[in-house]
């Protein structure tokens, strides 16, 4: 079983953390406004065989609410800032959603150093089109929104919807039509566990972020995880995958869990999944 630990940041924010098993270290980095609670269902099996330490980001989860950083590059830092404290010179690291923002964000500021592979799970290169951007290359890219404009709109929902009802109508979208409806609830109540104003503050800079030339430019072994149904295009998790040499990308169909949580709705596929390509 997982055991909770604090790690007290040299800014002064505070990191809450699940921690279980023994061996080469895998880092765990869930999406925006998630938890590491959420990773429940995967902890426990990938730690058979590695040590398994997943996050809550600053104001994320049981981490303490933070006055302030409530963007994707100082979130990168919090996460190089925890792999010296804990004394980790060679990990793996997985993000889900933008979790693999800051994986990407820390590949920009600090480099490969500190990480071994990757493991990117469902995350576009882009949220946001650019101007003219026309449909095809809005799917290359995996944009969810039309344009940067309707950033604003997004955050303005989730600065205004502080219930649980409401958040299950955010989120709804990112599953499949399987899923409880009471696992939806509990997601929610997650979410929750993060102030809204700092939520829409840190989804408006994560909107407007452009990961192409980091993507582009990686050479760690990658395994790069999409769904059909996810609400970021297969054909981007296959872009991200298709521009490193040492990547591949596995996309999980409708009946498979293949919604934006694939790790929640099929934890045997994406924990043996997962495991396999660590230990190659």
């Amino acid at each position: 079983m997982a055991s909770n630990r604090t790690i007290e940041l040299p800014s002064g924010a505070v990191l809450h953390a699940l921690e279980e098993g023994v061996g080469q270290p895998l880092v765990m980095i869930p999406g925006w406004s998630q938890s590491a609670a959420e990773f429940g269902r995967n902890i426990t099996e990938l730690a058979k065989s590695r040590r398994v330490i997943a996050l809550d980001m600053r104001s994320h989860g049981e981490s303490p609410d933070a006055a302030s950083g409530h963007r994707i590059q100082r979130l990168a830092k919090d996460l190089e800032e925890v792999l010296a404290i804990l004394g980790i010179d060679s990990a793996d690291v997985l993000g889900h959603s933008m979790g693999s923002s800051i994986i990407w964000s820390y590949l920009d500021l600090f480099g490969t150093k500190r990480l071994r592979r990757l493991v990117i799970v469902d995350q576009a290169p882009m949220v946001a089109a650019l101007p003219g951007w026309d449909e095809d290359t809005k799917k290359k890219f995996g944009c969810l929104l039309p344009d940067v404009q309707s950033v604003a709109g997004f955050c303005d929902a989730v600065r205004a919807t502080g219930s649980v009802d409401g958040t299950m109508d955010i989120l709804k979208g990112m599953f499949t039509a399987s899923l409880p409806e009471q696992d939806l609830r509990w997601i929610a109540s997650e979410n929750l566990k993060m102030p809204r104003a700092a939520a829409a503050d840190l989804l408006f800079d994560h909107c407007l972020n452009d990961w192409r030339d980091v993507i582009t430019g990686t050479r760690l072994p990658a395994l790069v995880i999409g769904g059909r149904k996810s609400i970021f295009s297969p054909e981007s998790q296959e872009w991200i995958a298709s521009v490193n040499p040492n990547a591949r990308a596995s996309i999980y169909e409708a009946h498979e869990g293949g919604g934006h949580f694939m790790f929640f709705e099929n934890p045997r596929r994406f924990n043996d999944e997962v495991a396999a390509f660590l230990s190659a």
